[in-house]
């Protein structure tokens, strides 16, 4: 495994192996349920992990302006919560050199992270996790169940291929969240069994993608619909300026309004893998961006819109033996240093859970200015089934059409035919279609307005959907505003008349604009936007929004006006200004790091 070593924790994976091949069912009393005591805050500033003389692991909070006492650094984390003053809160971690097991490094990356965030992560497991399984247990059980089986199928597959870069990455990923886990929890180098792991709410948070797909399989209550509801997720765009003096690479996210509690993060690893640094939005607790929107120190811009699985047949494809997304994208990010090599990494081992449009940019293809008919590798997209992947170089496409779209629905026609969406346009007509659908034709009309990133910007926040012709719609009133490149459907009235779910009255809408180019990317950075888009559209405020009493928003801002911001990494973290023996402050003092690594190497080879 992982961070198996005591004779428990031996014996709990036997159980749990045994329990897989005599579908003993596991059952859980709370799945999912966070503690009910909040965390105090932890001030903006650098903490970390530090080997002492003795082999004694501490986190510790560095103080500006002082010499370092610490000899043996382990990880460190930058914090700043800036959330009302800008809608974000900017993380990052950095593993040192000296720790040389990939899944040490992911441990000690996880614990500074859970630790010193862990009061934001309360407030988001309040606002999108609490309640979870209330009126659904029958569904959590079989949803445990398999999160434990396709766990101890990881672990099994860990221990029997120890050289294998691509369960290496994967163990590593594990550990990631092990220690996010312990962080959160402060309880240093614990060794959790597996049911312990599987139904910790941490645990859920890295399943806000996978879940949707899952929740449709195991019937979860109010979820079987969803197929109908076109509950698409996110905007975005990929556009070459005409002079092809850059390209900008652009997402918006599509979500409830409960998970507006945001996060920039940057992790750099202490590997060798071209992706060893990578920056994404992010949500606090959670290791994958969801978004997804992530800039990789291999020059790799990596976006994706969900595409809906109206096939029900395909859910049979979702089986434990598999390796859940929001793992794959991890790997695939620190491995890959090509489009096409993201995209062989990533569909390995296929879950059929979060079934997205990946578009992947290397802008080490991009040559400023140069306008090269043969040019291959620029941009790459796959499209994700259960049981199917399809993915190709669509360079010359984007160079063609100047923009490449991406707005939930499937591009490649295998992909369309297999998700059934094909049927949803003769059931519902052109909204579910690629080509005809508003958002392509609002791209396909506005792309040529881009001339520079201001204008950029202004295209992914547009919402004008009561005078825009495109937002139109068999509806009363005649227009949603779920038809824009910034959905706003908490506009649309509660007394509306609309032909399906999506274009109506709901808790759903754009919450954040992100955007790099061929300059910022150098620098792992992008500009963003927190929170729904407005103007000419009204502000969203929690005091005045119908939903303020039933959707949870624990620690938001009240009233979402914020404007771009670009956001500068440090360099590294530890070049930064030290500090002395006055200045450290112990919080956690629990183990030695060798007796840690030891109770590690009895399940994990090196």
């Amino acid at each position: 495994m992982i961070r198996l070593g005591s004779l428990v924790q031996i014996l709990l994976l036997a159980i749990s192996v045994y329990a897989q091949l005599n579908d003993v069912k596991f059952r859980v009393k709370r799945p999912f349920e966070r503690d009910q005591k909040p965390f105090e805050e932890e001030e903006d500033g650098m903490y970390g992990l530090c080997e002492n003389d003795s082999g004694q692991m501490y986190y510790y909070k560095q103080y500006e302006g002082q010499e370092n006492i610490c000899e043996k650094e382990v990880a460190k984390i930058k914090y700043s919560n800036k959330i009302n003053e800008t809608g974000w809160a900017f993380v990052e971690v950095e593993v040192a050199d000296r720790v040389v097991e990939p899944y040490m490094q992911g441990y000690a990356a996880g614990f500074v992270e859970g630790k010193t965030t862990r009061d934001l992560i309360y407030l988001h497991l309040s606002n999108t996790v609490d309640g979870f399984c209330k009126g659904a247990e029958e569904f959590c059980e079989e949803l445990n169940q398999y999160l434990l089986d396709n766990y101890v199928w990881m672990e099994e597959k860990i221990a029997k291929n120890p050289l294998d870069n691509y369960w290496i990455q994967v163990n590593m990923t594990i550990n990631h969240l092990l220690g996010m886990i312990d962080g959160y929890d402060a309880q240093l180098g614990r060794r959790l069994g597996v049911q312990e792991i599987v139904s910790h709410p941490l645990f859920l948070i890295q399943l806000a993608g996978d879940i949707e797909d899952l929740a449709i399989k195991f019937k979860k209550p109010e979820t079987r619909r969803s197929r109908l509801a076109g509950t698409g997720h996110c905007s975005a765009l990929v556009k070459v300026l005409p002079d092809h003096s850059d390209i900008y690479f652009s997402h918006v996210t599509w979500a409830s309004y409960s998970s507006m509690l945001r996060m920039q993060k940057r992790y750099t690893f202490a590997t060798s893998d071209p992706g060893r640094s990578y920056a994404f939005s992010g949500y606090p607790g959670s290791i994958p961006s969801v978004d997804d929107f992530v800039v990789t120190s291999s020059r790799l811009a990596i976006l994706e819109t969900t595409i809906s699985n109206y096939n029900e047949k395909l859910d049979e494809y979702m089986t434990p033996e598999s390796v859940l997304c929001w793992i794959r994208t991890q790997v695939a990010h620190r491995s890959a240093s090509s489009g096409v090599r993201w995209a062989k990494t990533f569909a390995k081992y296929n879950s059929g859970t979060y079934n997205n449009q990946w578009n992947i940019l290397d802008y080490k293809k991009f040559r400023q200015g140069q306008q090269d008919k043969l040019l291959h590798g620029l941009l790459h997209v796959l499209e994700q089934l259960p049981n199917h992947v399809v993915h190709t170089d669509m360079t010359h496409t984007l160079l063609r059409q100047q923009y490449w779209p991406s707005y939930n629905s499937p591009y490649f026609p295998k992909i369309f035919e297999w998700s059934e969406t094909d049927k949803m346009v003769e059931k519902f007509g052109d909204w579910y279609s690629y080509d005809k659908t508003p958002r392509a034709l609002i791209f396909r009309r506005d792309h040529d307005k881009v001339v520079d990133m201001e204008s950029m910007i202004q295209l992914m926040r547009s919402n004008n959907y009561t005078q825009d012709p495109l937002s139109k719609c068999d509806c009363v009133p005649p227009y949603s505003g779920e038809n824009a490149i910034s959905c706003r459907s908490d506009l649309n009235p509660p007394n509306g008349t609309y032909p399906f779910a999506a274009l109506g009255h709901r808790d759903h809408g754009a919450t954040d604009m992100k955007v790099t180019n061929s300059h910022l990317i150098e620098m792992l950075s992008f500009t963003a936007i927190a929170g729904p888009t407005h103007d000419p559209t009204p502000v969203f405020d929690w005091t005045t929004t119908p939903f303020r009493k039933i959707v949870p928003h624990n620690g938001q801002p009240i009233r979402w006006t914020f404007g771009p911001i670009t956001h500068e990494w440090e360099e590294s973290l530890f070049a930064s200004k030290q500090i002395n023996s006055s200045s450290v402050q112990l919080v956690d003092d629990i183990e030695t790091l060798e007796s840690l690594k030891q109770d590690l190497e009895n399940f994990v080879p090196i």
